[in-house]
């Protein structure tokens, strides 16, 4: 286990999730918005072999399963991830019949408290591509958006989003 939240346990990814996993990175109304195409069921499990080896090892990607206390039932992904200027992000993803039920906001507040209280971190930043409206609707809440700009890999306008950790320690979230 890495960290829990009220109701979310976040751990590493087992080949246990592998129906789960493909109901979230196989579907076209989660990935779209990112935006990436929904992946094959091949695709999903390469995928979920690949996350499960990035986990054994020391790297700068952090990607784990986001399970849900009630019922540990996988419910998305979450991450600690490095943007384009090299600054730690958070990232996370939710299968869609997890959605407008809190979870994104409480395992985006989950990565936060983790990054600041736990890896040391500083700052935070989160990218978002600008239609993506759930998900700016969740950091809105949380960070500052600081600017716009074209994602060339994903092909989209994307916000960047930041948080200073005293800010944080401020707010109290």
């Amino acid at each position: 286990m890495i960290f829990t939240t009220e109701r979310l346990i976040v751990r590493n990814f087992k080949i246990t999730d592998s129906e789960e996993f493909y109901d979230l990175m196989g579907n076209a109304n989660v990935m779209n918005p990112i935006p990436l195409e929904a992946l094959s069921r091949e695709e999903c499990d390469k995928k979920l072999q690949e996350l499960m080896r990035l986990s054994t090892l020391k790297s700068e990607k952090l990607i784990w399963a986001v399970i849900n206390k009630n019922d540990y039932e996988f419910i998305g992904l979450c991450a600690l991830i490095k943007n384009d200027e090299n600054d730690n992000e958070i990232a996370y993803r939710l299968r869609e019949k997890y959605w407008k039920k809190g979870f994104g906001t409480e395992i985006a507040k989950g990565l936060i408290k983790y990054s600041f209280k736990h890896l040391n971190f500083n700052k935070i930043t989160a990218d978002v591509n600008i239609t993506n409206e759930k998900s700016i609707k969740i950091l809105n809440k949380l960070m500052k958006p600081v600017r716009e700009f074209y994602n060339k890999k994903e092909q989209c306008i994307d916000r960047r989003y930041k948080l200073e950790k005293q800010d944080w320690l401020n707010k109290n979230f």
